[in-house]
């Protein structure tokens, strides 16, 4: 089994087909089956089950990818611990966090860490769902959820809180609500049921109301940001995290009494990365700023 066989084998199985493998690869489908076939001969096992919408992973294939991406996985953190250079933070920092966080409060505040880590660059993965830090689809992990992997290591970074929120001229049009069951009369802008950041997202349908009975909203979308956008366009009353909010000074607080579910901020990171200087700094880097937000 020689390496170069092995990762075009893993980039098969992690696309579901030799055309996309080839487009990752930078290779030819021809090419991507010719190795496929070559790997499968010498193992002398079928790798994958061929057919029309594509392929899937046979019980060796599965057997052999798992161990695969376990290596490439180790090697991967080997190269960033030894490209990194023992004076100073160098190298790719690859960081996860949800769309909302990563696109209002992170992204606007890397240039003051790049500026100050110039050896550094980072690769900033937005997804609501957690991408697998073990398995190094992420190096750095900024979580609305203690992790469930036990091999992670977690620092509590903050604690958010929920605002509820319109626009001045909402309220001049529909008046300011001044008790949690007065959102029965307005219109309310909620995230949705789509792979939501934190599972209270949507905390605000039920406020004041029995368990079980939530108001309809004038508009679900999957994107902290978006509703921010809603709001702020005049649609109708939403909440939002701390990190919106102090980035949105010409929004009106509204229910301010009226207290959401807190969620709680995790800085996670797999155990071999403990001694990594990328990883201290850019921790050190998030706590210093998020301080200034409290």
């Amino acid at each position: 089994m020689d390496w170069d066989k092995l990762r075009v084998f893993h980039a098969v199985a992690e696309a579901g087909s030799f055309t996309h493998a080839g487009d990752t690869l930078s290779l030819s489908q021809s090419a991507v089956s010719r190795q496929i076939s070559a790997l499968e001969d010498a193992l002398q096992v079928p790798l994958f089950h061929r057919h029309a919408r594509g392929l899937i992973l046979t019980e060796q294939g599965e057997a052999l990818n798992r161990t695969v991406r376990e290596v490439f996985a180790k090697l991967a953190i080997t190269e960033a611990l030894l490209t990194e250079s023992k004076e100073k933070p160098a190298g790719r920092l690859k960081v996860t966090t949800t769309v909302g966080f990563g696109s209002a409060w992170l992204a606007p505040r890397l240039t003051a860490f790049l500026d100050a880590y110039p050896d550094v660059t980072v690769s900033l993965l937005l997804d609501d769902t957690e991408l697998d830090l073990a398995m190094r689809e992420a190096d750095v992990a900024i979580r609305m959820r203690p992790p469930k992997q036990p091999d992670l290591v977690q620092r509590h970074l903050m604690t958010q809180q929920w605002h509820v929120c319109a626009s001045p001229d909402y309220l001049k049009k529909h008046g300011v609500p001044q008790r949690a069951e007065d959102l029965d009369a307005h219109r309310l802008v909620l995230f949705g049921s789509h792979h939501p950041p934190v599972q209270e997202v949507n905390w605000l349908a039920e406020a004041g109301r029995r368990p079980g009975s939530p108001r309809r909203a004038v508009l679900e979308v999957n994107s902290i940001h978006a509703v921010l956008l809603a709001i702020r366009s005049g649609m109708g009353i939403g909440a939002l995290p701390d990190y919106a909010v102090a980035e949105n000074p010409d929004l009106v607080h509204v229910l301010t009494e009226l207290k959401g579910p807190k969620v709680d901020v995790f800085f996670v990171y797999p155990e071999e990365l403990r001694n990594s200087k990328r990883v201290a700094v850019f921790r050190d880097f998030l706590l210093a700023r998020l301080a200034e937000m409290h």
